[in-house]
């Protein structure tokens, strides 16, 4: 009698492990199936994350690229502007002193030359009155004609200021034109001041690669100034 319930206990057991067995196994293959589900979705999670990461690495590298060519251009085209207006300061300060330099030394030099003048003039007076009254009046023509004297000396001052001939070549005279666009300039074939004042059709091209330097559209008005 023991021996036979022992037998059905052994046999509740086999059975109970098997159902054991059978349902660990149920269970792991369940397990296995959601990590290969959960894997495939963060795979399909993650790919467009990673596209939308690329892209905006790639948008943030062209910006950071256009903003900084759109600094230098800017930065060169003040660069050109302060050359420009301190070369203009320089060469008008330069030229205005030694026009000053000129014309001073001018006036000092027709001041002396008239007090020189003057001085015998006032002397001759009282001898030229007493020669009159003893002698011809033709004696009076001379004394007219000193005051004619004078003219030559002040023809000097506009022969002095006479202008100096424009050196066409320089483009830099052209105001809106620095060192730095000149020579470009002169690269792409502009070479003289009235190719900008009167440009032919093949000048206007040329010029057009320039449309972006500051004051542009008002480089022929300045150089017919000029020319």
């Amino acid at each position: 009698m023991a021996k036979k319930a022992k037998q059905n206990v052994d046999k509740i057991v086999k059975k109970v492990n098997k159902e054991f067995e059978k349902t660990s196994a149920q269970i792991e293959g369940l397990v296995n199936d959601a990590l290969k589900q959960f894997d495939s979705l963060q795979n399909q999670v993650q790919e467009p994350v990673r596209k939308l990461l690329k892209e905006i690495d790639e948008l943030r590298d062209r910006e950071m690229k256009r903003f900084h060519e759109e600094f230098e251009r800017r930065l060169d085209e003040f660069h050109e502007l302060q050359s420009s207006i301190l070369e203009r300061l320089g060469v008008a300060s330069k030229e205005a002193g030694k026009e000053v330099k000129k014309l001073t030394d001018e006036v000092s030099k027709e001041a002396g030359s008239a007090a020189k003048k003057a001085a015998p003039k006032k002397a001759a007076k009282p001898a030229a009155k007493a020669k009159a009254a003893a002698s011809k009046p033709a004696a009076k023509k001379p004394a007219a004609k000193k005051p004619a004297a004078k003219k030559p000396a002040a023809r000097k001052a506009p022969a002095a200021k006479a202008a100096k001939p424009v050196d066409k070549s320089d483009l830099t005279l052209v105001k809106g034109i620095g060192p730095a666009t000149a020579k470009k300039m002169k690269d792409a074939g502009i070479t003289s001041i009235d190719q900008i004042a009167n440009p032919s059709a093949a000048d206007q091209e040329k010029l057009k690669a320039f449309s972006n330097v500051k004051g542009y559209s008002q480089f022929t008005a300045e150089a017919k100034k000029i020319s």
